[in-house]
């Protein structure tokens, strides 16, 4: 292979696509991540500490991006760690969702 077959063929592979500014984009969603959950404690926190109950609705939304970009990467890559922890995800955002929907049920007025 010369050098310019190995170019047509890298080019082939990634679509175009720089491949540096995918590497800055996986590591941009990771901190994304990781300042969202951080945030999250945070919040559930200082809303234990000062009286205001639980708020499970916090993680769901925490969880569902998780659970969204292992889905997306499920479905691209086919892996199975993808899939795994897309179920995994999946079933903590249920998991929260509805410990969220019956605390609120349970401490309304109107019902």
């Amino acid at each position: 292979m010369n050098k310019e077959e190995i170019l047509e063929k890298s080019r082939a592979e990634n679509q175009n696509r720089d491949i540096y500014e995918q590497e800055v984009l996986k590591q941009a969603y990771t901190c994304a991540v990781v300042v969202m959950m951080v945030l999250a404690t945070v919040f559930f926190s200082v809303q234990i500490f000062v009286g205001g109950g639980s708020n499970w609705g916090i993680w769901a939304l925490v969880f569902s991006t998780n659970m969204t970009i292992f889905w997306v990467k499920y479905w691209k890559l086919r892996r199975r760690h993808e899939l795994v922890m897309a179920l995994v995800h999946t079933a903590m955002v249920a998991l929260f969702s509805g410990g969220h929907i019956y605390h609120l049920i349970a401490s309304s007025t109107i019902l």
